[in-house]
């Protein structure tokens, strides 16, 4: 064995019982205090401290980005666009094929009546809730139950809820239970109810916004990112890009109307004293022309005009934009980007600088982003929500439960939430890709079609459909894998 020399230190010290360490060395350059680190504040904060006390304005700051910067509201935009697309769909997983179908389309029929306002179908509505959840930090969906002669089809509907409307600022107790920011949570730390207002503060047009109402947490879904252990309200998505996008789009309308000024050809006469008595322009022999109280001089195009004795012309001369404006917006606009999560060349359109492997390095990771926060919205808010419609859809008498529904009920309710399927980046490459695969054993049909956003079982039955259809009608496409061969010629024995 080797002995290993090194630095020594003193023996840990005992004070009360408690062993007390001394300090080591500083060897993080970041945890110095140094020249460098001079005036770095970081202050020790909890997760919730951090937040509530700037919440108000942060969101207020986010959401007057969200409507008049273009780049902030194409951040939001793009981030809504591919989470949510046309529908995070549920496909039920139920052992009974017959009940499945049924299952789904009661569920597409409810979809139509879902908003509680009246404006959106359920699918439109997870689209709003992601905005408000990206632009404010969160959302919250009420579930409100509905009478059975209220007509709908199940009766239950999502009414989609601002943070506002539960107080972050409001601490308190209610029994043995702990109200904070709004929550109440039992002595053991699990949610059991939101404290909110009947209307949203800073409504004028609603008088009562005094009142809290306590609402049962197992019918309010909680949208948010908690980003800490122990996070109980959710912060906006622009928050770290926020500064920067605000100081990028004054410097942009400066430079903008730098250039304005620029444009503006504008000359000025210096004449000797007592010139400006003149009643007749010396130049063009004219009355003198004025705005407000000064003299104007017309100037014609490809005219050269001699001047008074004693006159000068000199002409304005604004600076120009130059050549660096275009490279800097590009790479303030990328660390926005970054900031955010949303890469520079989704939310400008701008793709002069990327080609077929970069744009696909791109995607790949942007993607997998998004299907972080899909699963997210899935988990708290679709889950939640067909949990609910099931057990509504069951007792109201909507859907008629199948034989041995009570001895498992979590398999008759199990459901997998789709998200839409992502575009091809080759179409042609990429299906022969999934072909291949297929052919392997490493995927199977049905994975390949969840991964596009599509159900295997409705494909399937589509294409059942369209067989004995064509079949009838005696016709044969090239598209029929049963009658014409990948290389276009009829089978002669094709597959029964």
């Amino acid at each position: 064995m080797h002995a290993t020399v090194g630095r020594s230190y003193p023996a840990p010290r005992s004070a009360g019982g408690m062993t007390l360490l001394r300090p080591r060395a500083q060897i993080y350059e970041s945890a110095g205090t140094g020249r460098r680190t001079r005036g770095w504040r970081a202050p020790t904060v909890g997760p919730n401290d951090g937040v509530l006390g700037s919440l108000s304005l942060l969101r207020d700051r986010s959401r007057a980005a969200d409507r008049n910067d273009g780049f902030a509201k194409a951040i939001i935009r793009a981030l809504v666009t591919n989470l949510i697309g046309c529908g995070i769909t549920p496909q039920s997983s139920a052992p009974d094929p017959e009940f499945r179908a049924r299952l789904h389309a009661l569920w597409l029929q409810w979809t139509d009546a879902s908003d509680a306002d009246g404006t959106c179908e359920f699918y439109g509505q997870q689209a709003q809730a992601a905005r408000c959840w990206l632009s404010a930090g969160e959302a919250f969906l009420r579930l409100r139950d509905r009478l059975k002669g209220d007509g709908l089809p199940v009766p239950l509907q999502v009414q989609i809820i601002e943070p506002e409307f539960c107080p972050h600022t409001y601490n308190a107790t209610n029994g043995g239970n702990k109200i904070r920011a709004g929550i109440e949570f039992d002595p053991i730390g699990r949610r059991v109810a939101y404290w909110m207002y009947r209307q949203r503060p800073g409504d004028l047009q609603d008088i009562d916004t005094s009142q809290l109402l306590r609402v049962p947490a197992e019918t309010v879904c909680h949208l948010y990112s908690p980003e800490r252990p122990g996070q109980i309200r959710g912060v906006p998505r622009l928050t770290p890009a926020l500064v920067k996008l605000r100081d990028l789009d004054t410097f942009d309308d400066a430079t903008l109307l730098r250039q304005q000024i620029q444009n503006l050809f504008t000359g000025f006469l210096t004449r000797p004293a007592g010139a400006g008595d003149a009643e007749l322009d010396p130049i063009t022999g004219q009355p003198i022309e004025t705005i407000g109280d000064r003299a104007a001089v017309g100037l014609e195009p490809g005219a050269f005009e001699e001047l008074a004795p004693g006159e000068v012309v000199t002409f304005s001369d604004p600076p120009s934009v130059g050549d660096t404006y275009e490279g800097f917006m590009r790479q303030q606009l990328m660390g926005a980007g970054v900031a955010v999560g949303v890469p520079y060349e989704i939310f400008t359109g701008d793709l002069r600088q990327v080609n077929d492997r970069t744009v696909r390095l791109i995607l790949g990771e942007f993607r997998r982003h998004v299907q972080e926060l899909q699963q997210a919205f899935a988990y708290q808010v679709c889950r939640p929500i067909w949990t609910a419609w099931f057990a509504r859809a069951i007792l109201a008498g909507a859907l008629q439960p199948p034989g041995g529904y009570d001895s498992d009920l979590a398999a008759w309710q199990a459901v997998k939430w789709q998200p839409h399927g992502w575009p091809y980046m080759n179409p042609v490459q990429d299906v022969e890709a999934d072909k291949a695969a297929i052919r392997a054993g490493l995927t199977s049909r049905a994975a390949v079609l969840s991964a596009r956003g599509e159900n295997a079982e409705v494909i399937d039955q589509e294409q059942a459909a369209d067989n004995a259809r064509v079949d009838a009608l005696e016709l044969v496409y090239d598209s029929d894998p049963r009658k014409v061969s990948t290389a276009g010629q009829i089978q002669i024995n094709p597959p029964a």
